[in-house]
């Protein structure tokens, strides 16, 4: 086990890498989803579950945790991994794009932003300095770098804008960070859809030096067809020898899309979301189990997965429990989500290794189209 931060490339076809990122507290395979454990859990599984379903590191949330249970309360219980009972990488977000999101509750200026607590309303400022702070204190193996997420649609000067200052914040978030040897600083490339401001952020980005590059301000409206085109040029700007973070994405098929421009790490809350909705992902697309076309169906949910869902239970039992609105339906269905991810990324690897990435990219969208109604 490495006991220090580094990426090693081990094979590309075409733009797609695959890869190893090592730490002190484990290796992370790439391409490499994320489960989201925002307040320090993944929502209805337990820690080694997640563990079980293949997933190399978490990503916990700077601004959840910060507003409760608190930043300094988590450090003096020891930090955020042994807090929530995980040993393996964490990844923490900036809080940037939650502040986005309260913009009727926030006021930003070159220092930072002042916003108000979803919670209880108290008053709380967010600069790069206290996001590095934060995450020193949670104890984060992989911090990610202070900035605002531009939202979507934004005029062109207005971008320009909000990049340019993501890029001083960058800096000052470089400078907070300090020498943390075993810990990894990420910088964030905003532009929105701009080519030109996307080459810009790249630059000044790379000027300052970073431990890994995230592709920002994506998956926030743009849609998967506008997305794809910006991940076209956006990756082949940042530096080839360091890992690329895709944030907030995605759905089975912007993974894979993902992976095919270059990205090397993903994250996202729709395995978990969608298990406590009752929706499941399969290799032939989502199905509803609320739907009562599964009442009678003695078939598992999909019969090349392992999971305990799969192992253990019909789809006529999964349909029933959620009906009942059973906690047991939120966390079956969010464990096999969250296995289907990881056998995704794994076959995508797998793929990658042998060269054989285009094919698979077939075989992965004909299944999809071949679609789950018609296999009954």
């Amino acid at each position: 086990m490495s006991k220090t931060f580094r990426f090693q490339l081990n094979a590309t076809d075409g733009k797609a890498r695959t890869g190893v990122i090592s730490t002190p507290r484990g290796d992370i395979r790439t391409p490499a989803f994320m489960p989201v454990g925002t307040a320090a859990t993944v929502k209805a599984m337990m820690p080694e579950s997640v563990a079980a379903t293949g997933a190399d590191i978490l990503l916990g949330n700077t601004y959840h945790l910060m507003l409760r249970p608190t930043a300094e309360r988590i450090d003096r219980l020891g930090g955020l991994h042994k807090f929530m009972n995980w040993d393996r990488p964490i990844l923490t977000d900036s809080g940037g794009f939650q502040v986005m999101s309260l913009s009727a509750l926030r006021k930003m200026s070159e220092d930072g932003v002042r916003f108000k607590s979803h919670i209880d309303g108290s008053d709380h400022m967010l600069t790069p300095e206290r996001s590095m702070e934060i995450q020193r204190l949670l104890g984060s193996d992989i911090v990610m770098c202070f900035d605002e997420c531009t939202p979507f649609p934004a005029e062109e000067k207005v971008s320009l804008e909000s990049m340019r200052m993501s890029m001083r914040w960058a800096q000052r978030s470089r400078d907070a960070f300090g020498d943390r040897p075993g810990h990894a600083l990420f910088g964030i490339q905003q532009g929105s859809v701009f080519q030109d401001q996307r080459a810009e952020s790249a630059e000044a980005l790379t000027a300052v030096g970073f431990d890994g590059y995230a592709v920002g301000g994506l998956a926030v409206g743009e849609g998967q067809e506008m997305m794809f085109n910006v991940l076209d040029f956006a990756p082949d700007m940042l530096p080839q020898d360091k890992p690329r973070y895709l944030m907030g994405v995605g759905k089975p098929d912007d993974i894979v899309g993902a992976v095919a421009r270059g990205i090397d790490m993903m994250d996202c809350v729709l395995p978990s979301r969608s298990g406590r909705t009752g929706q499941a992902f399969t290799r032939h697309g989502v199905v509803n189990i609320k739907n009562a076309r599964h009442q009678d169906d003695p078939r598992p949910l999909d019969a090349a997965c392992t999971c305990p869902a799969c192992s253990n239970y019909s789809r006529a039992y999964l349909h029933h429990v959620f009906r009942a609105q059973e906690m047991i339906s939120g966390m079956l269905l969010t464990w096999h989500n969250l296995h289907y991810y990881q056998d995704l990324m794994q076959d995508i690897r797998a793929a990658i290794a042998a060269g054989t990435f285009d094919a698979f990219q077939a075989r992965f969208h004909a299944d999809r189209a071949e679609g789950d109604i018609e296999r009954l």
